[in-house]
């Protein structure tokens, strides 16, 4: 089976001699096999070569010693905190969100900018060709923060969803924020739909998509998060938000609303096949049916909850129960490092820790997460997250045939259980965008100066306010 296209002016490129990982509704794998590309869609993939007689071809790829996998989706992250890693290191979330937030409220535009090149630049030269960012913090007068993360990420070519977040709930009334980094109710819900009549494309394939995502129980009024799902049914975008993270969470949830979080997000209408939520560590059975019922997401983030001590996500009871799972970096002041490829192996060997022990995740499941399962999250599995004739170009050729890998015979473990695998050839739209482990649409160099330089600048701020 091909996707169609005009043969007059379509452009191909063909990937030939490669291990292939479709993570299609059957696994199907091939040892040694081809993926031909037609402009921005995959046209045919399967064992042996490409099919001969094929026109327009500007690329003909030998991938001998290589693994052919869909793109990775990232399904949480917060790219304003590349410019403070490294701080409060030894902090529970609650004690870290009290440290870090007095400096998270003084960023402004070029900050945003700066740091969401960064947070980008690391996650596509680890394979990542759909990225989402929650950006909750919008201090008065700091710019347009959501032009500046939506500008890098289409400057580096990568497929985006902005989850516009909000905050109202400060310190005054009881919530984690500083009283002036909060916004208003009203100001917070004009400028997420503001945020969607710019920059959310509904159109297949489309680049930029907005979802409506108030930060978190504790930092954001029961009407914010009302009045937010409705705005987000009403537009027909998808919602997002942090839950049941910490064990302190479900404590602040049932003193202040008198239920625990998932009770809490059922009464608020946040429940439902166009939800996903960030974390989701401390579910009981009821919590986990209750997302299998409506079909509620999970962004699953090991190495951010780690990092924080807030447990084990039950990811392999949610995918038994049929809830949809996908990966998450969460914000690099959580995760130094920013890569979602590291999440693979986190997610196979810390689920391994919990009640289900070697049975918890194989490496193809993690694999479906970190692709399939992070298309399903964010509302786009019909176009991406497995190969397959008529989806998006968005693939990844991991190079395996070095000494961290070439003992592995099986390509999807080693990729899986194995060091951070190179990346020799990253699409997005079949247009390139990672070659031989280096990004081609952006320099890497002025990148790493920028964010070192703003990060600098707001370390100055905080300190002298």
């Amino acid at each position: 089976m091909a996707a169609s296209a005009d043969p007059r002016t379509t452009q191909r490129i063909v990937i030939e001699n490669c291990a292939i990982a479709t993570v299609d509704a059957h696994d199907t794998e091939y040892a040694s096999g081809h993926v031909v590309v037609a402009d921005d869609r995959i046209e045919s993939v399967g064992a042996g070569k490409a099919p001969e007689g094929l026109g327009g071809v500007v690329r003909r790829i030998d991938g001998t010693g290589h693994l052919v996998t869909p793109g990775l989706v990232n399904t949480h992250h917060h790219f304003y905190q590349w410019i403070t890693r490294g701080l409060a290191t030894d902090h529970n979330l609650f004690d870290w969100l009290v440290a870090l937030y007095p400096t998270w409220a003084r960023i402004d535009e070029p900050m945003a900018r700066a740091a969401a090149q960064g947070s980008l630049a690391m996650m596509a030269r680890g394979g990542v060709t759909t990225a989402m960012d929650h950006h909750y913090v919008y201090p008065r007068g700091s710019g347009d923060l959501s032009g500046a993360i939506i500008g890098a990420a289409r400057d580096m070519g990568i497929r985006f969803t902005l989850a516009r977040g909000s905050m109202d709930r400060s310190e005054k009334d009881g919530g984690l924020p500083p009283d002036f980094a909060v916004e208003t109710l009203d100001g917070a819900l004009a400028a997420t739909e503001a945020a969607i009549d710019e920059h959310h494309d509904t159109s297949f394939g489309a680049m930029t998509q907005i979802a409506v995502a108030p930060c978190s129980p504790f930092s954001v009024s029961t009407e914010l998060m009302r009045q937010g799902a409705e705005l987000a049914r009403r537009r027909g975008v998808r919602l997002h938000t942090h839950g049941s993270e910490t064990v302190e969470e479900e404590q602040f949830c049932k003193e202040l609303f008198g239920m625990g979080p998932t009770d809490y997000f059922e009464s608020t209408g946040w429940l439902g096949d166009d939800v996903w939520m960030a974390h989701c560590v401390h579910m009981n059975d009821s919590d986990i049916a209750a997302f299998a019922r409506t079909g509620t997401g999970v962004a699953h983030c090991p190495s951010s909850n780690a990092r924080l001590a807030a447990g084990i996500a039950r990811v392999p009871d949610m995918l038994a129960a049929g809830v949809p799972v996908g990966l998450g970096v969460d914000g690099t002041a959580s995760n130094e490092s920013g890569e979602l490829h590291t999440e693979l192996r986190n997610a196979l060997l810390i689920n391994r820790l919990g009640a289900h022990r070697e049975k918890a995740l194989d490496a193809r499941q993690a694999l479906r997460l970190g692709t399939y399962g992070g298309a399903q999250v964010l509302g786009r599995a019909a176009e991406i997250g497995s190969l397959e004739p008529g989806k998006l170009a968005d693939l990844v050729l991991w190079k395996l045939d070095t000494l961290a890998h070439a003992s592995i015979a099986d390509p999807v473990t080693a990729l899986v259980f194995g060091a951070a695998a190179p990346v020799t050839l990253s699409l997005v739209n079949g247009r390139t965008v990672v070659e031989d482990n280096h990004l081609t649409t952006v320099d890497e160099d002025a990148i790493a100066r920028a964010t070192r330089d703003e990060a600098r600048r707001l370390a100055q701020i905080a300190a002298g306010a």
